[in-house]
This record gives structure tokens, sequence and C-alpha cells, in this order.
């Protein structure tokens, strides 16, 4: 059989392995994560699901896209080279899709936080000088009656 197409049947075995491996981990070990994020156990489990789906539809989808080589493959060496070329893109296209789910995920956990926060606890006690170099003057006396 011709190098090119044991290259094209190792490179799909290696690329699907890799990302079922990746999503099933992170599914199991994000959702902890999740729960933090929403303070809710269903909707971390719904985003869990729907997130995985996505990954799974991007990253595939990119597989099957990728797969098909320009280059001339005339031994194993260079079928395996062109392999290794090939893995490494599904791989840096893996960590690009985790990083920009942990990244927004945190934006909207820091301003959920943000929003349990509320007000301070204690309103302002009086007015702040509009020129700090400025002496305060000193308040007068209460009248007396």
């Amino acid at each position: 059989m011709d190098p090119k197409v044991w290259m094209y049947l190792l490179y799909l075995a290696v690329s699907v392995g890799l990302t079922v491996w990746v999503a099933t981990t992170l599914s199991r070990n994000g959702l902890v994560f999740l729960e933090d994020v929403f303070a809710d156990d269903k909707l971390a489990r719904a985003v869990n699901q729907l997130l995985v789906m996505g990954f799974y539809l991007l990253n595939l989808g990119y597989v099957a896209f990728a797969m098909r080589s320009g280059a001339r493959v005339a031994d194993t060496s260079e079928a395996l080279e062109t392999l290794s070329t090939k893995i490494g893109l599904v791989l840096l296209v893996l960590g690009a899709l985790h990083f920009c789910n942990v990244f927004f995920l945190n934006r909207y956990r820091r301003g959920r936080i943000r929003q349990q926060q509320g007000r301070p606890p204690l309103p302002p006690a009086g007015r702040l000088p509009m020129h700090p170099q400025q002496p305060i003057p000193p308040m007068a006396p209460p009248a007396q009656a």
C-alpha cells in the first residue's frame, strides 16, 4: 500500500483518539470549574455538554479539512514528517480551543462575582475636597439653641 494512504489512516486514528481523550478529560475535570462559574449544577452540566459537542464539531471538522496533503510522499520517513506536522497542527488547535474556552468562561465568572459583591457595606461619610493640595477649612461648631 502507498505510504501516503498509511499516513492518512494513522493521522485519522491519532487525531480522533487525541480529540476524544482531550474532550473527555476536559469534560470530567472542567465540570468543577463550570459549577463555580455558573453557581448552578444543572446549568453547569448543560453548558459542559454543549462545550463538548462544540469541541468535537470544531476539532473533528478541522481534522477532516486538514487531512488532505499536497506534499509528495515517496517513502515512510516523508510520511512520518508530514504526519507529525499534521498532528502538531491538531494539537495546536486543541490547545487554542481550550485556551479560548477557559479565557471567556473566566471573564464571565469574574463579572458574576463582581455582581454578587453589590454595594459597599457603608455609604461615604462626607465629601472629599476638590483640590487635595488646599487645606480643608475647619467646620463651624453647631449652633446652640
